[in-house]
This record gives C-alpha cells, structure tokens and sequence, in this order.
C-alpha cells in the first residue's frame, strides 16, 4: 500500500459539515490502490459500545489519487472516527490521529474527533443557485434603450472598440431585452459595475450609493430589478470593494489635504505629498494610478462598504453580488460582508472573482462560491486549443471538484469567457463544432453553467477590450444555429436535476473521448464527447436502453458507443 498517498484532516473539505446532523468525512489514497475503505465512527463520548462501520464510496478520481467518502451520523454530532483500508493484495492497515498501525487496541484513545457540529457553523447551500444559468452582461455593449442618456462621443453601435470607447449601453435597454433572455432560458443576470465611475468598465468606482448617469438612474435600477423578478430571473450586481476610483470622495481629500485629511488611512500612501503623476500609493495591480487601493482593515472604510453591500440588496433588491479581486480583501471584512448581506436577505448569494484555488474562502462564512476560472482554462485547453489530452482535462477537474465541499462545487460559476479574457469561439479559432462541444460539456458538468453575453449568437473577440464587443442583435449576422443548441441545452438542465445535483461519475477517458454518468435517486444520464475529427467505437461497461436529450432519439448502448466525428450525446436512461 502507497502509504504516502493517504491524507485525512479533521477540516475541510476532508470532514465538514453537510448539515446540522450529518458529518461528510473523504480521504485520499492512490489511485487503484485500495480495494475496500471503511470508516469506523461512534459519538467521542461513548467509551463502552464497539463502533459503527461504513463502506465509503469513491466518490473520483485522478491520475494519482482516489477519493473515498462517507456521510456519518450519530447522536448528538460529536464524532470519534477512524479508517480501515483493505488493498488488492488483501492486506489491510488502519488510519488514525496517529497515523498508520496494524491494529487499533484503544480507538478512543487515538481516532480522528470533530468535537462537535455547532449549527451556527453549518454551510447552508443555495439550491435557486445550483439550479441556475448565468448571463453576463457588459452593460455598455448590450443594448441602448435610451439615446437621452449616452455620454458624448457616443460611438456609432458595433463601431471600432477601445479601451476608452463607449457605445450608449444602459439599464435601460437591458430592460427592453429581458424578455429575450427569458426565452432563451436565463435565470440569473451578472451585470459588470454599473455605478457612477469614468470609465466604461466602472471599475473605478467614484460613488457605490448611485447609478452612473450613462446607464441610467436607480429608479431605472428598481425596475431593471422588478423587472427580472416577474420573469423568474435573479439579478447579481458587480462591485469592487478592493480599490476605488481616483475620484471617489475619500481619495480626492487625501489628494487635497494630504497628511491633514481624515480619510488618509482609507488608504496607503508610500510618503507625502500623494500625487496621480508619481503613484506613490497602493494601487490595484501596479501603477494603476485611477484605482487606489482601499484599507479594509480600518474600520470606517469597513462600515462604509458594508452599507454598501446592505443597502441595494435591502432597497433596491438585488439577490446578491459578484466580487472583484475579491481575494485582495482581507476574510475578515468577507467574514463581516457575509453576515450583513445574508441578515437582509438570506437567499442573497456572494460570488468571488477568484482566479485560482479559493478554499480559504470556501469554508462556508465568507463567499457562496467563485467564478470558476480553473474550469475555465481546462476548457480551453481541452476543446479550443486542443493542448492537453482527457486524462489531463479531468486531473484539473478532479483537482477542482475535490478541494471544496460538494454544495460549493455545485454552486461553481463555469466560465468559459468573460469581458477579462478571450471569447471562446476566438479561442477556437472560429470553429463553431468546438464550441458545441464545450458547450454540451459546460451543461452537464457539476456546477451552473455561465454564458456570457453574445456567445450564444456566435460572437467572436479577442483580449481585452476586444472581448467587449456591442451585442450583435441582426438576426442576420447571429449564428442561430448557435442560439438554437443553447436554448435546447438550458432547457435540458432545467427538465433534468440529475445534471444540477446528481453525482459525477467518469466513464470512460481516452484517447481524446470524455464519457461521464450524471445519477440522482433513480434517474440516471450519459454523456459522451468525441473531441476529434474522426469518428471513434468507445467500449463501456454499460447496457442501457437511452433516449437522447437533444435530438430525441432513441439509443441502445450495449457495452459500446459509436460517435462520430466532433459529436457529443447527453443520454437519459429509461430502462
């Protein structure tokens, strides 16, 4: 047995909280190396009855590793627990706090103990969440609903983009297109920043309590919000807690009284006089001199944003909010901003712009969950640019899915693109039988799936600000066979909560083929992908009779699948 492969710690996401009475515990062994893992368990207290045994599942697994889990109970939620691990040569060895033995002669003395369960403690999961599909909207690109508001030099619709451009996008024409993106399937809108700033990205926010006039006014905000809400659709704002604007009224008395102004710990000044030209200031980034980075640890910039965070989901009624650089902002102020928002409205949700691993974030009383950007990467890297291969495709997706717990992973953002990077149909170099693979994998993989806005029309752009190009509302100039796969991929996700909540099982990775199970209670889903240019006979160990989502056919798979070339099948079981 591979005795350095075998990792347990009494924290998450190796043993946590799945509710107020049910204790998740996993540990990791190497791959194909133990037969059988069990979990012993008992309350810590009980010093007389033997323990409970549990077979645990494996629950996935990576090139290196496995992942074994059980769910365990027992009265009063305070755990004693231990493992047993049986290999394929049939020798069994025993896991504790201790570490490895060959037998245990006092388990109460030397097992793993999660003391107690507390409920204040316990993750409490967002169902409306898991079973969402995002749409991002850049609200300068998406539509102009009202010419009276446009800023000057208003670029011609669809004209030449820039970093400094601005085409008449505002709240106002996303009102008059709600009712697109309800067809289309959408249940939650992310709009970028949308409050008063100079740029027309607004992350240099110069006033977090009032919509930029360009955009409109925060009553065409409460009806953006009532508007979304008679349709079914939850609606998450943008803000930037990290950094302000150059011109926010904190910044502008530091620059005008210098080390006499009140608001000079808001933020970090290297020395004296604070000058624009020298940045001789924390900045987001490095020189970002229109983006003073803000002190979160002082208490008034603390209670001030919390307002922030408070006052439009309590007034305005937003269901939450989506956090840049959130990871630049200390857990405390997140600790804080997380029990402020939820007090007002426990449903709101808190997303991060976190680009990486995120676990320091992801213990349940800080963010709901991140923008899944490593999901992201894989996916470029396996279906648009075709530079690594299954096996590594789903070791980066293992490795995502088994360091959070299963509701985070559930409530994941999986992007492919965004207004920070290169739309993915670029990515693919315009070939639009990538993206629809992409696509088929993004809807039934664990977590909600992301679309931003244009890609379901087949908008192409490169970085940034070439990603941030005016929607394309020409029927003409839409691909609508495009359109028409994501309506009928959304409402397959809708109909079938096997692929929002069901388990995630690999069946089948080779040669450039990915073929997974989606299984709740008795429903039960294939799916398969041939990600190359030639047809391929991949052999499975599944007998099924199956009824194909998408095109409604009916499909035998008898220890075998037959797909052709760049085809992709979500397949129901029915018997």
């Amino acid at each position: 047995m591979n005795k350095h492969a075998v990792y347990h710690v009494v924290d998450v996401p190796y043993a946590y909280a799945k509710d107020k009475d049910t204790l998740t515990v996993r540990i990791r062994t190497a791959r194909n190396d133990v037969k059988v893992c069990k979990v012993y368990y008992k309350c810590r207290y009980d010093w007389t009855n033997p323990f409970e045994v549990q077979e645990m599942k494996l629950m996935s697994q990576s090139e290196l590793f496995d992942y074994y889990e059980a769910d365990i109970k027992v009265e009063k939620n305070r755990y004693r627990y231990f493992f047993e691990l049986l290999d394929n040569e049939g020798n069994n060895i025993y896991f504790d706090d201790r570490g490895f033995r060959g037998e245990v002669e006092k388990p109460e003395a030397t097992g793993f103990q999660f003391a107690y369960i507390g409920e204040a403690d316990v993750y409490e999961e967002v169902k409306w969440l898991q079973e969402a599909v995002v749409y991002q909207v850049f609200p300068d690109r998406f539509y102009n609903g009202d010419k009276a508001n446009d800023p000057e030099n208003t670029e011609k619709w669809g004209g030449e983009i820039t970093q400094k451009s601005m085409f008449g996008g505002d709240l106002q024409g996303i009102i008059e297109k709600l009712d697109y993106l309800k067809e289309l399937g959408i249940t939650l809108l992310y709009l970028t920043p949308v409050f008063k700033s100079t740029s027309n990205h607004k992350y240099n926010t110069a006033d977090y309590f009032d919509i930029d006039t360009q955009f409109g006014t925060i009553e065409t905000a409460k009806e953006l919000v009532v508007g979304c809400h008679e349709r079914g659709i939850k609606i998450v704002f943008d803000a930037v807690f990290n950094h302000s604007g150059s011109d926010f009224f904190a910044f502008e008395d530091l620059l005008k009284n210098q080390e006499n102004s009140k608001y000079k710990d808001w933020y970090f000044p290297y020395e004296y006089p604070v000058s624009l030209e020298k940045i001789n200031y924390y900045t987001f980034a490095n020189g970002a001199a229109y983006m003073p980075k803000l002190n979160t640890a002082n208490e008034e910039v603390k209670e001030y944003l919390l307002k922030v965070g408070e006052y439009w989901v309590k007034e305005i009624g937003i269901d939450g909010w989506r956090l840049d650089v959130c990871d630049e902002v200390d857990h405390q102020f997140w600790k804080a901003f997380r029990k402020r928002v939820k007090a007002v409205n426990k449903e709101a949700v808190i997303i991060g712009e976190i680009m990486h691993e995120a676990s320091s974030f992801l213990r349940g009383d800080e963010l709901d969950t991140i923008m899944n950007y490593p999901f992201k990467g894989a996916m470029v890297d396996f279906f648009a640019v075709r530079k690594i291969n299954e096996v590594q495709f789903d070791n980066i997706l293992t490795m995502n899915r088994t360091i959070y717990m299963d509701s985070v992973i559930k409530q994941m953002w999986n992007l492919f693109d965004s207004h920070d990077t290169k739309r993915f149909l670029t990515e693919c170099d315009g070939d639009v039988e990538k993206m629809k693979l992409a696509i088929a994998f993004q809807f039934s993989y664990m977590g909600v799936p992301y679309i931003y806005y244009g890609d379901e029309v087949g908008m192409a752009g490169g970085d940034d600000p070439q990603c941030r190009g005016c929607m394309v509302w020409d029927k003409e100039k839409q691909n609508t066979e495009l359109l028409e796969l994501y309506k009928k991929l959304i409402a397959v996700r809708h109909e079938n909560k096997a692929l929002v909540h069901g388990e995630y099982k690999e069946i089948y990775l080779r040669n450039n083929v990915v073929i997974f199970e989606r299984s709740l209670e008795d429903e039960t889903i294939i799916v398969a992908i041939n990600n190359n240019d030639e047809a391929v006979k991949a052999v499975v160990e599944v007998s099924a009779e199956t009824i194909d989502l998408v095109s409604g056919k009916a499909v035998s798979i008898e220890n075998e699948l037959q797909l052709d070339k760049m085809e992709f099948k979500i397949l129901k079981v029915i018997r």
